[in-house]
């Protein structure tokens, strides 16, 4: 079956993660995820995904721990029916899966490393114990609530957990962190908090990145240190 071709990107190039190149983000109206257990099994229903629609970009990989992640974009109805192939063939591997019709352009972003630092007041952060349940909140706060998306942060270096973080003024955020957590699987929040005055020493630890070591390196020691 010939693919449709992908329609050329509308948004600008975001910052990458460390492991993945920067490159433009592709407008798909559609995008869906599914993580496994297996990543035997998430290797063919990959296949078996691709192979079952014309998708427009689909991009896999092992995350921790031990886990598969297989991401498409495309057609709303194109991306439907390859979710659907993917689950089938995945079967009890299947560890959970998220569809976003109209997927936010901010969580696009965001997926891809992207990080929106605009100044708020208050920091909200959604915890949870699988990858789709982040980027559900995620998707489901930003479009309820008027925050910015600082970062959507996937299973490496998480041991597998999802984390999700709003920034903007304190109701608002309070709004995004409740939004977000009410539409996705009550099993698979970790947990949920609102800080409504963070410090700015404490956001520049959030804002600029969340991975200690890197913080380490520029935060520590300082000049009156040596």
């Amino acid at each position: 079956m010939t693919k449709r071709a992908a329609r050329p990107p509308t948004r600008s190039t975001v910052a990458a993660s460390p492991q993945l190149p920067a490159q433009p983000i592709p407008a798909e109206p559609a995008l869906a995820l599914i993580e496994f257990s297996s990543i035997a099994t998430g290797m063919q229903a990959g296949d078996a995904m691709v192979k079952k629609a014309p998708i427009a970009r689909i991009v896999a990989g092992t995350v921790q721990p031990g886990h598969y992640l297989v991401l498409i974009s495309g057609e709303v109805a194109d991306v439907d029916e390859s979710l659907k192939a993917g689950k089938e063939v995945g079967g009890p591997s299947v560890v959970d899966t998220v569809f976003l019709p109209q997927v936010h352009p901010a969580v696009v972003e965001a997926i891809a490393g992207g990080r929106d630092a605009q100044p708020g007041t208050a920091l909200g952060v959604i915890e949870t114990s699988t990858v789709p349940a982040a980027i559900l909140s995620a998707d489901a706060g930003i479009k309820g609530a008027q925050v910015a998306l600082l970062e959507v942060r996937l299973a490496d270096g998480l041991n597998g957990k999802g984390l999700t973080l709003f920034t903007g003024e304190v109701a608002d955020v309070e709004a995004a962190v409740e939004i977000g957590t009410g539409v996705i699987d009550p099993r698979t929040l970790t947990n949920q908090v609102v800080i409504p005055q963070i410090h700015p020493e404490m956001n520049a630890n959030v804002v600029t990145r969340t991975r200690f070591g890197p913080n380490v390196g520029q935060y520590w020691p300082l000049p009156s240190d040596e």
